[in-house]
């Protein structure tokens, strides 16, 4: 991918060897999914759509103690059409940007060190693999100690991927899932040590991309076969978040979660305890 064909973004950096496509996520301090980062991500699904040269697709963290964190909550307080749909039957912004990952001609990997959580997570799982570093990673659906739901198909997809009472656990409890457990579970592919998890996902991409492309692609698409439709209960999903994300029991429970420290470094680091916290503070 030459320099003068490789597109711009404001917090994702990409660098091309062979058939595979490294992009790295690039938003401090705890990479937020700002709305900067979202048309980042957009964008970016609509270019890899279109993308001939490259066969894999590896995101990876800049920042060593994050991957991606959840959506960034001044935001849902700021503008409420965020996410929502432009219809009753149409998937939102977020959701079709999750799908087109899903759907994508190309293998989509995650290379995941430090947290993962809320929307990150969501984009995370509409991918292919997510291979975890054993020693750092985490991952954590905060939302329902905040007092609203997980977005972005984290109640669809989730369960597909531990189990209906797993999910359950881990949405409803709002409790961290270590890499260790995770891969267990099936939420990670496989987990590493930290040592091993660069050597890995490189040997694996490379490996991907020297196979032909039509054999990797019309595999993927025939595994896709294999998965049921989300579609109506993406769109539920996002109605019941609306409705409790904009009332005004949920706006001020987002309010609480910014002043006890949410989307700081500290806060992010404890997110069970701070989202705990919230809960307790409104009763």
């Amino acid at each position: 991918m030459s320099e003068s064909e490789a597109p711009e973004y404001n917090h994702l950096q990409l660098s091309s060897v062979d058939q595979v496509l490294w992009i790295t996520i690039d938003n401090p301090p705890i990479n937020l999914i700002t709305k900067s980062l979202l048309v980042d991500l957009i964008r970016l699904s609509h270019w890899l759509e279109n993308d001939s040269e490259h066969i894999v697709v590896v995101f990876q963290s800049a920042n060593p103690n994050f991957f991606l964190a959840h959506f960034d909550v001044t935001a849902l307080l700021d503008s409420p059409s965020t996410q929502q749909s432009s219809g009753d039957h149409e998937l939102n912004i977020f959701d079709a940007l999750c799908e087109r990952l899903r759907v994508l001609p190309k293998v989509t990997i995650c290379k995941i060190s430090g947290r993962i959580g809320g929307g990150g997570s969501e984009i995370a799982m509409a991918c292919d693999m997510r291979f975890a570093d054993l020693d750092k990673t985490k991952m954590n659906q905060m939302e329902v100690p905040i007092g609203i739901i997980p977005g972005g198909g984290g109640t669809q997809r989730l369960p597909s991927l531990v189990g209906y009472s797993r999910a359950a656990e881990l949405i409803l409890g709002g409790i961290d899932l270590d890499a260790r457990t995770g891969e267990e579970w099936g939420y990670f592919t496989r987990s590493l040590p930290s040592e091993e998890l660069d050597e890995y996902v490189n040997w694996l991409a490379n490996r991907i991309a020297a196979f032909d492309p039509a054999a990797v692609i019309g595999a993927k698409a025939s595994l896709q076969n294999s998965l049921p439709s989300l579609t109506d209960g993406l769109i539920n999903e996002t109605i019941i978040f609306n409705n409790l994300c904009y009332s005004q029991e949920g706006q001020r429970s987002l309010r609480k979660f910014l002043e006890l420290g949410g989307q700081t470094i500290e806060g992010e680091l404890r997110i069970p305890d701070l989202s705990a916290e919230v809960a307790g503070n409104q009763k």
